[in-house]
């Protein structure tokens, strides 16, 4: 089995391209992949929510909602996530720290309600391990899904191993391959916090060398490390599925 964990519905590239359920589930169907979580940026909380929602009821079995924690003055986050959370059955949140500050003052309030309803946060820290530190220690009961072992695209060893040291100090830190480029700092941390606290993504989809392509050749990125069946496993499957709680 494999769930990507890292899915968008709405990028933030400067086009800010968009892609169908139909067009992920194909996707998925020609590189075997069995879920994906999906989540939208660049829009309002509400507004991202509710895209993730009509994905979902479009295939229940195949795309998992998270809500998108955008905080504004002039549209508070914390409703409408905890609706998604408490009544649309939506098991994860998404923060994105190029689209809002990751300052105490204005995220913390998402990281309380995540540990208040026991559910995870896909957090795009931007390069940014000392606020992932901050983070870590001060919600030590929310789940933090640390994408692209840090940074997205990242070729900077010191970077994505100082964020693999805060994932060896930090139990509630898991950490998310897609966007790496670097496969040997997967196989390494796998040795440091082992496969079970690694989680399977690819962060498309991306049309590059083709949509399924580009799928395709991230499943394969894990396929080829040098660890165990059983390691890819947990990266492609078990990590995520204890964490979201799929059967």
């Amino acid at each position: 089995m494999i769930c990507d964990s890292h899915c968008h519905l709405k990028h933030g590239n400067k086009e800010r391209t968009e892609y169908t359920p139909e067009a992920i589930v194909k996707i998925m169907d020609e590189a075997g992949i069995d879920k994906t979580v999906v989540f939208a940026m660049c829009l309002s909380s509400a507004t991202a929510i509710e895209m993730a929602h009509q994905a979902h009821q479009a295939f229940p079995d195949r795309l998992i909602p998270y809500a998108y924690a955008i905080p504004h003055i002039s549209e508070p986050a914390i409703e409408p996530i905890e609706r998604a959370i408490t009544e649309l059955g939506f098991p994860g949140i998404k923060i994105h720290g190029g689209e809002t500050r990751l300052a105490e003052y204005i995220i913390d309030p998402v990281f309380e309600l995540a540990a208040r309803h026991n559910v995870p946060c896909l957090v795009d820290f931007v390069g940014n391990a000392d606020h992932c530190k901050r983070i870590a220690e001060a919600f030590p009961k929310t789940t933090l899904i640390v994408a692209h072992f840090g940074q997205y695209l990242s070729t900077n060893r010191d970077l994505i191993d100082r964020f693999i040291h805060l994932a060896e100090r930090h139990e509630n830190l898991i950490l998310d391959t897609s966007g790496v480029v670097l496969p040997w700092k997967i196989t390494e941390a796998v040795t440091r916090i082992g496969s079970d606290r690694i989680a399977f993504g690819i962060d498309g989809p991306h049309p590059y060398p083709s949509l399924s392509g580009y799928a395709q050749e991230e499943c394969q990125k894990i396929q080829a490390l040098p660890v165990t069946d059983a390691d890819k496993e947990n990266i492609y499957w078990n990590t995520i599925a204890r964490v979201l709680k799929l059967s």
